[in-house]
């Protein structure tokens, strides 16, 4: 025999509760059915009985409106034959309801009794009309069966309420219905209720008291979910879960099941399997005390959305036996509910987790019964704390994993999220924790995210500048989507693009291959707006990539960083920026637990910066630098010809695109300058770019001035270079524009490079560095490559995102 329980939502329309039918009707008997009033009923029940008591008479057309809506039901979905019998009888009822509404009108006096009575209804109707529906359906009027004792709150008398279902079931229909959620007063007989949800209680008090095989819940979901699914979308169906888990999660927010369900058939022993009516194929979720071992440290998620915390501080509590029971004492009289706890081992503050309506109330409870402690300045007054939501992290098996406390606030916190209190049971069975409720969404999606609940790990980028570089960049992700999800598990989620023409956001993913489309200057333009967006968006695992040459959006890294977004930086400014500047950013990075990686700002997509710093953690020393970093000035050394003079060299680099739009900022050695300052910075060096000695090849005034004026004085230059020229190829030697760190000190310029060094057969615009290090002093590092390049530096930039995914 089993129980099967239809919430309001299974018998809110005519198809559902046709759905309802074939379940039934595919079960096999004997079996007993416990349903809930028609969805919206009992809030529609609750309201009119407010409407009344206000001495309102808008709470006539409130019953109107329900009598015509089971009306309808009864024709929608009841054998013709069935209908006139069954309208009479649910006729009768209606004037029952009318008659106690009146008297509530009357008087204008709404008791907990009547309210009890008229919230009654809902369930009463349903039960009638699926008695109705289903052939050979017997119904059974739950008040006769579950009985009630009232101790703050109406508690069910097990042994009354298992002799009388017990004695009532001895000769089993086929098919018993019945309306959950009502109960009667042991003592007087009058109607009550086991609360909203009740129901579900119900229908587990009958499968203990007649030892059922299995308690179903047919409900709107699929059954229990890691996470609530309006929150993470990704998250998914549990199938199996133990009943501690189950009470858990319930406890905490989860609305699958009416909490109390769990208790009675728990000690028997009896699975609870949670079904969606709507997908009746589906397989649910099962609870059972030998529940299968989840793959994943944790079973799931839930929380409670709206929270205050109250708390009670003062030295005098410290070591004083009673304080505790005081402080439950009095929320108990004042009729709050305490759903969480967090106290200090000093026992100088304890905290409460209550409801957002009780906050005040247990507040003033608290310094009532405090006071003369308080006067004398031995305890502070309660604080409030509001806005909050609590989160619960559910999993027997959590306590088989060292160290999962340290990674879940560890992860919370690299994301930004602050804990206000937490607690955490010896059994290791529920992690709760408190914070803002803006930061809920956020919170649950890390969680998720990072305990493999999630079949993948998201990375949430925001991209200014979708030039050549950005372009390419966004290119090769498009590219490379599919492949990383399939094999890394790594979605790699574009959630926003700006460039100076326009912007688009959207959490969900912007689709790349038609983003220039979406692009809206309605969305603002520019970096201050893009900064305002990720903040405002809050999202988890959060990167900046700054695919710009601009100094206005280099200052804001220190802005996102404290915010907990990473940034990836192919824009050299920042790394270059003052010595304090720099270090301030890479500290806060690491305060954060975020991170601020800038590899594309020295030669492009060749790994430099990040060989440095595996040098440097495992504890070598960078004794010396000599590098040819830029990709434009090797390609103009290396496209001097006796054909090709250095003004059309200079040219062909501009419009080939490996130079600036102004080349002189190529040629001064600026460019160089800042790398080999951010070189020597990572490698341990306080320096600045003022530091670097320069010595320019180009005379001082080419500098000044338009650039008009520069191409026109540039071929003044040739016939020298190209003298020059000449005299090196005679010496078999070749020109390379290095830059030196040596013994603390800095130097880039031209030099004459001989046939037997390494920089002497470097071709087009490739970049080259040689480390030399304490463990690589005979024989230095060499590092070789293509050096500039859109395609090479947005790559370099890709495997900076891959790193902050640490991939």
């Amino acid at each position: 025999m089993k129980v099967l329980k239809f919430g309001g939502s299974s018998v809110g329309t005519a198809d559902s509760i046709l759905n309802v039918k074939k379940i039934i009707e595919s079960t096999p008997r004997p079996v007993i059915v416990v349903v809930s009033a028609l969805r919206g009923i009992t809030d529609q029940l609750i309201k009119t009985s407010n409407l009344a008591a206000a001495g309102n008479e808008a709470y006539r057309q409130e019953v109107e409106e329900m009598k015509q809506r089971h009306y309808q039901f009864i024709a929608d979905v009841i054998p013709a034959e069935k209908q006139a019998p069954l309208k009479e009888r649910i006729a009768r009822k209606f004037q029952d309801l009318e008659s106690i509404l009146q008297g509530i009108f009357l008087i204008q006096d709404f008791t907990q009794k009547s309210a009890d009575a008229v919230v009654s209804y809902g369930e009463r109707f349903s039960s009638m009309i699926c008695e109705a529906l289903i052939s050979g359906a017997r119904l059974y009027d739950a008040r006769k069966l579950i009985k009630t004792e009232r101790n703050n709150e109406n508690l069910v008398n097990f042994e009354a309420t298992n002799q009388l279902i017990r004695e009532a079931f001895k000769e089993m229909p086929e098919v018993a219905v019945m309306g959950g959620f009502i109960a009667s007063d042991i003592s007087s007989g009058v109607t009550t209720n086991l609360g909203r949800g009740g129901s579900d209680y119900t229908a587990s008090i009958l499968a203990a008291a007649l030892d059922a095989e299995a308690l179903e819940i047919w409900t709107d979901v699929d059954g229990f979910m890691t996470a609530d699914p309006h929150v993470i979308p990704s998250a998914y169906t549990i199938d199996e879960l133990s009943y501690k888990e189950a009470t858990e999660l319930c406890n905490f927010g989860a609305k699958v099941v009416y909490p109390p369900t769990i208790f009675p058939v728990c000690v028997k022993n009896i699975p609870i399997y949670v079904k969606n009516t709507f997908q009746p194929e589906g397989k649910g979720s099962v609870i059972r005390e030998d529940a299968a071992p989840s793959q994943n440290p944790i079973r799931g998620m839930s929380s409670v959305n709206e929270t205050s915390m109250v708390t009670v501080s003062g030295m005098s509590m410290v070591g004083v036996v009673g304080v505790n029971q005081r402080i439950f004492t009095t929320m108990t009289n004042a009729g709050v509910s305490v759903f969480m706890v967090a106290q200090t081992s000093s026992e100088t503050s304890i905290s409460l987790c209550v409801s957002p309506e009780d906050g005040p109330r247990a507040c003033e409870a608290l310094d009532a019964e405090f006071a003369s402690e308080i006067a004398d300045g031995a305890m502070n007054h309660t604080t409030l704390k509001e806005d909050l939501a609590t989160v619960a992290v559910v999993g027997e098996y959590m306590r088989h994993i060292p160290g999962i406390m340290g990674k879940l606030f560890s992860t919370l916190g690299r994301n930004g999220i602050n804990v206000c209190a937490s607690a955490c049971g010896a059994l290791e069975l529920n992690i709760s924790f408190v914070v803002a409720r803006k930061q809920l969404k956020k919170a649950m999606n890390v969680i998720h995210d990072s305990f493999f609940l999630s079949a993948h790990q998201d990375l949430n980028v925001f991209i200014c500048g979708v030039g050549t570089v950005g372009g390419s960049l966004l290119q090769q992700i498009t590219s490379q989507q599919e492949r990383l999800l399939q094999e890394r598990a790594l979605r790699i989620n574009v959630v926003g693009i700006t460039n100076r023409h326009g912007a688009a956001y959207d959490a969900e993913g912007i689709s790349l291959e038609h983003y220039e489309e979406l692009l809206s200057p309605e969305n603002g333009t520019g970096i201050e707006p893009m900064v305002e967006h990720i903040i405002e968006m809050n999202l988890y695992n959060s990167v900046f990539v700054d695919c710009t040459a601009s100094a206005d959006v280099a200052k804001n890294y220190q802005h996102l960083l404290e915010h907990n977004v990473s940034v990836v930086a192919a824009n050299k400014v920042a790394a270059s920026s003052n010595y304090d500047n720099y270090h301030q950013l890479k500290q806060t990075a690491m305060e954060r637990g975020v991170k601020f990686l800038f590899e594309t700002n020295v030669g492009a997509g060749l790994p430099v910066i990040n060989t440095i710093n595996d040098l440097i953690n495992s504890g070598d020393s960078i004794l010396c630098i000599e590098a040819v970093l830029s990709g434009t000035l090797n390609y103009v050394f290396n496209t001097i010809s006796e054909n090709i003079t250095l003004s059309q060299a200079v040219k062909k680099a501009q419009e080939e695109g490996y130079s600036e739009p102004d080349p002189r900022i190529d040629l001064s050695g600026t460019d160089v300058i800042r790398k080999i300052t951010i070189l020597a910075r990572e490698s341990g060096y306080r320096v600045e770019t003022d530091d670097i000695r320069k010595e320019l090849f180009l005379p001082t005034e080419l500098f000044e001035g338009d650039l008009d004026t520069f191409w026109k004085r540039l071929p003044e230059l040739d016939a020298k270079f190209e003298k020059e020229r000449l005299r090196l190829e005679q010496e078999h030697k070749h020109w390379r524009f290095v830059a030196r760190w040596q013994e603390g000190k800095g130097s880039v310029g031209l030099a004459e490079i001989s046939a037997n060094h390494p920089f002497y057969n470097i071709e087009g615009s490739n970049n080259i560095v040689l480390l030399t290090t304490e463990r690589y002093r005979e024989y230095p590092m060499l590092i070789q490559g293509y050096g500039a390049g859109a395609e090479v530096t947005a790559a370099g930039v890709f495997a900076d995102i891959m790193r902050v995914a640490n991939i």
